[in-house]
């Protein structure tokens, strides 16, 4: 047994007695492994008296796993799994399981044991109780309070999940696995880091001593079918008038801010306005950790780095910027800007680098130019900030405003115009806003996403790019 993987020699297990039957193991509403589809798992109020029922149970059977998990890292060469096959390890472990729990005098249906055994390769290959969540198309975000405290958001509520780790320990293994992935660290000195999982997910960890009641695990799911523009036409989110003026926008390389709240859809509306970049020119996009999800071919993507353990050798968004600036870009995408690298990015957008595109976390356009100018103003120079506002009214020329409403949806709240200065003032209209008209009985807001009646002033630009978009596209209704 094993012999594909190179194990080291077999041991007989420990005899013990086992402290649970097998229905104890596998209690009603706990059948092992939750499958991916994990939405009838969702805590509910009236759930709550059975989920107290179990823990005893999901205790047991998570120190069962425990120990399995101990066995077969002791006998599995770990250099060679990523080369084996998901069936072959599969059969070898089953066949672990089966001895083990004859070994222990422990009975366990076949269904059971299956189960266990596919929760077994989670953690062998995968990152634990965390994979069935992470295979739910359903689930939007994971979010790990604690190692027995778990919640998840589907269609924009949240809900908890009877899904545990054993211990804090064991949180922090997963933890580890995916940071150092991507050669990352988090530990007491460096109590918080931003990662990705191998399919682009975001991940954000944060530990003692900073958070108090252990480590904190949040996954902010990558999208398999990215969002399009006509998906939110089709949703009622935009209009097609709305619709083709973005289109418009990026094709006339207009260079945009996409401004929102935190979980808002910034990253999402980026990559669905990215869509209708040119394949043939040049992009240079810039993340914090990457997570765009460009169609072109011509990309090139650059990531930040963190300091060292020394405290040394890190690489900001603000170096990539300016890096980019010498790799001859058509366009610079910033996933997100969060402090110096905005004075760097506007000054690319105000020396020839057109139809350049950020996001910006702001819940409204005219805050998301004022916290624009407050990252110019604090990066110390003394830049008077009537300079900094010529430097946005002109870099800068349209302000897509997003936000997630009180029924959880995400929706976009207004495309603006930046129109110049009046004295020290920037001056913005906007084109198309959303007018919220009530609350329907289910909760959900009602509301539609309509033209103001105000002609744009880059209309004449769209139209010199060659983009046709009909003068009743703006009018109120339109």
């Amino acid at each position: 047994m094993f012999k594909e993987f190179d194990l080291r020699s077999r041991r007989d297990f420990p005899k013990s007695k086992p402290s649970h039957s097998a229905t104890e193991a596998s209690p009603s509403g706990y059948s092992g492994r939750r499958t991916p589809d994990t939405s009838l798992l969702a805590v509910r109020p009236e759930q709550d008296s059975i989920f107290s029922a179990i823990d005893a149970s999901l205790r047991s059977h998570l120190d069962l796993k425990s120990r399995l998990h101990e066995e077969i890292l002791g006998r599995v060469n770990l250099a060679v799994l990523d080369r084996v096959e998901r069936s072959t390890l599969k059969r070898e472990i089953a066949g672990l399981v089966n001895e083990f729990l004859a070994a222990e005098n422990h009975p366990m249906r076949s269904d059971d044991a299956e189960a266990l055994t596919e929760e077994l390769i989670d953690e062998v290959l995968g990152l634990g109780p965390l994979e069935p969540l992470l295979a739910d198309p359903s689930v939007a975000d994971v979010l790990v309070n604690s190692h027995n405290n778990v919640y998840v958001e589907r269609f924009g509520k949240l809900e908890k999940v009877p899904v545990q780790f054993r211990d804090e320990r064991h949180l922090m293994r997963i933890i580890d696995k995916i940071v150092s992935g991507i050669g990352r660290r988090v530990d007491e000195s460096q109590p918080w880091v931003d990662a990705r999982l191998k399919d682009g997910s975001r991940v954000n960890a944060i530990v003692r001593p900073c958070a108090i009641d252990g480590p904190t695990l949040s996954i902010r799911k990558f999208s398999r079918d990215p969002l399009t523009l006509e998906t939110l036409v089709e949703i009622g989110t935009l209009t097609p008038s709305s619709k083709e003026l973005l289109r418009g926008l990026v094709e006339a390389r207009l260079n945009l801010l996409i401004s929102g709240g935190t979980g808002s859809g910034k990253t999402t509306m980026l990559n669905a306005l990215s869509a209708f970049i040119d394949p043939a020119q040049r992009i240079v996009t810039i993340e914090d950790a990457a997570e765009l999800q460009l169609k072109q071919d011509h990309v090139v993507r650059l990531e930040t780095r963190p300091a060292s353990i020394e405290g040394t050798s890190a690489i900001t968004q603000r170096d990539l910027v300016r890096n980019a600036l010498r790799m001859r870009p058509d366009r610079i995408i910033v996933g997100e800007v969060r402090g110096s690298e905005a004075f760097d990015m506007l000054q690319a957008m105000n020396t020839g680098h057109d139809g350049s595109m950020t996001t910006i976390h702001a819940n409204t356009a005219r805050d998301a130019l004022s916290r624009l100018e407050q990252m110019v103003v604090i990066m110390g120079g003394e830049i008077p900030i009537s300079s900094v506002r010529r430097q946005v009214a002109s870099g800068l020329e349209i302000v897509l405003q997003l936000a997630r409403l009180a029924d959880g949806r995400r929706r976009i709240m207004s495309i603006s115009e930046i129109t110049g200065m009046e004295g020290d003032v920037i001056t913005m209209q906007d084109i198309f806003v959303f007018k919220q008209r009530g609350r329907a009985e289910n909760g959900d807001v009602l509301g539609e996403f309509v033209a103001t009646g105000i002609r744009p002033k880059c209309a004449e630009r769209l139209e010199a790019a060659g983009v046709k978009i009909s003068s009743d596209a703006f009018m109120t209704g339109g």
